[in-house]
């Protein structure tokens, strides 16, 4: 079967971590625009030349595992607002979903060796980071 196949194939390398004072999913905004958390982008050490043009000032796409998500529900009240009924996980952008695979955009603010801080942050403190791309 092709789903098998794909399945078997698909592996994520995290390519650095979110460090932050965060430490429950309750505490984080519920999205970077609503964000003024400043927070480290720690880039593991084999990925230093992929930073090669990334500047202060810049907007940065992150990617990252949620990795304290819930990934067995499909159904969510969105912003937990009950009034707006139940909706499809993929019709919202609720961290509980079957690959929690989360977006932000984060400013840079300084960039030390391997570390970038940055601003907007809407992760928990360890959050595994899985991709970083500039923002066009």
């Amino acid at each position: 079967m092709a789903d098998e196949k794909i399945e078997k194939s698909m592996q994520l390398i995290p390519i650095g971590v979110m460090h932050c004072h965060l430490q429950s999913p309750a505490a984080a905004p519920r999205n970077y625009d609503e964000s003024t958390v400043i927070g480290t982008l720690e880039i593991y050490p084999q990925f230093r030349e992929a930073l090669d043009g990334v500047e202060a000032g810049q907007t940065v796409v992150a990617l990252f595992w949620l990795h304290e998500a819930r990934r067995d529900l499909l159904k969510v009240y969105p912003r937990g607002d009950r009034s707006r009924g139940l909706r499809g996980v993929f019709a919202t952008r609720s961290p509980v979903r079957p690959n929690p695979i989360a977006l932000s955009e984060l400013r840079v603010l300084a960039i030390d060796g391997t570390s970038l801080t940055v601003t907007g942050v809407d992760v928990i403190d360890g959050t595994p980071l899985l991709d970083l791309k500039k923002k066009i």
